[in-house]
C-alpha cells in the first residue's frame, strides 16, 4: 500500500480553479493532493529582441517556490542574487511545454508569460504547474479572442504532465514527497491531449530500470495526463 493509501494508477486529488488572480489576463489555482501552485498568463506587446520581425509570438515561464512551500524555510532566490539551477531547468520545461501546442505565428507579434508561484510543496510541482498553465493560457487567450485580438486559434491541443515512478519494485503514478523521496526511478511525463509526447525526464536513483519497466511507466503517464486533460476540459467549460 502507497503512503496515500492510492492504488498504483490513482492520482492525488487535483483541482484546477480559474481566475482567481484579478488583474491577470488568465490565472489557474492548480492541487495536485498537497502540491499547490498558483499560475498567471501575462500579455504583453513586446517580444524578446531576437524575435522581432519575425511574424510570431513567444510563450514563456517563470517559476519558484515561496520560502515555507516546504517543511523548512528556504531563502529566496531573489536574496541570493540569483536563481538556482533547478528553478532554471524548471521554467525552461514549462515554456517547452507550452510552446508545444501553441502556434507562435497564429499569436502575433506579442509575448505571453505564464508565472508558476508554488505555494506548497509536497512533490510533482513541475507537473502540476503545466497542467495548471495549459488553464491559465488558455484563459489569456480567451481574454485576447474577446478583443479580436486573434484571426486564428491558437491553441492547437492541450499539455500536461505527470510524474511516474518505481517505488519498492512496484510503478505508481503521481508520486508525493514520501514516495519521491525514496523512489528506485523518478520520471516526469510531458502529453499532449492527443496522446503525443513533449518531454520524459527519467533518472534511475537507485538500481537501473529496464525497457519493460519503462514501458509500464509511459502507460500509467498515458492513463494519468488522460484524466488530467478531462479535469481541464471541464475546468475550461
Amino acid at each position: 500500500m502507497r503512503p496515500s493509501r492510492r492504488q498504483p494508477d490513482d492520482l492525488r486529488g487535483v483541482s484546477l480553479e480559474r481566475g482567481v488572480v484579478k488583474y491577470a489576463e488568465g490565472s489557474c489555482f492548480v492541487k495536485f493532493g498537497d502540491t499547490h501552485v498558483l499560475v498567471t498568463a501575462t500579455l504583453e506587446e513586446r517580444l524578446p529582441p531576437w524575435l522581432k520581425g519575425q511574424a510570431r509570438g513567444w510563450v514563456t515561464a517563470e517559476y519558484g517556490m515561496l520560502p515555507r512551500a516546504t517543511s523548512e524555510r528556504t531563502r529566496r532566490e531573489a536574496a541570493t542574487g540569483r536563481q538556482g539551477g533547478r528553478t532554471v531547468e524548471i521554467q525552461r520545461l514549462i515554456g517547452r511545454s507550452l510552446r508545444a501546442i501553441v502556434d507562435l505565428e497564429a499569436l502575433g507579434e506579442r509575448q505571453i508569460t505564464i508565472d508558476c508561484d508554488v505555494i506548497q510543496a509536497d512533490g510533482g510541482t513541475r507537473t502540476a504547474s503545466i497542467t495548471g498553465a495549459w488553464v491559465a493560457l488558455h484563459d489569456c487567450l480567451a481574454w485576447m479572442k474577446q478583443r479580436s485580438m486573434l484571426t486564428r486559434e491558437v491553441l492547437r491541443d492541450h499539455v500536461a504532465a505527470v510524474s511516474c515512478g518505481v517505488c519498492g519494485g512496484t510503478a505508481v503514478l503521481d508520486l508525493d514527497y514520501a514516495e519521491d523521496s525514496q523512489a528506485d526511478t523518478d520520471a516526469n511525463f510531458v502529453m499532449t491531449g492527443d496522446g503525443r509526447i513533449v518531454e520524459i525526464q527519467g533518472t534511475a536513483e537507485k538500481e537501473p530500470f529496464s525497457e519493460e519497466q519503462f514501458l509500464l511507466l509511459l502507460s500509467l503517464a498515458r492513463k494519468g495526463v488522460a484524466k488530467l486533460v478531462d479535469l481541464q476540459k471541464l475546468a475550461v467549460m
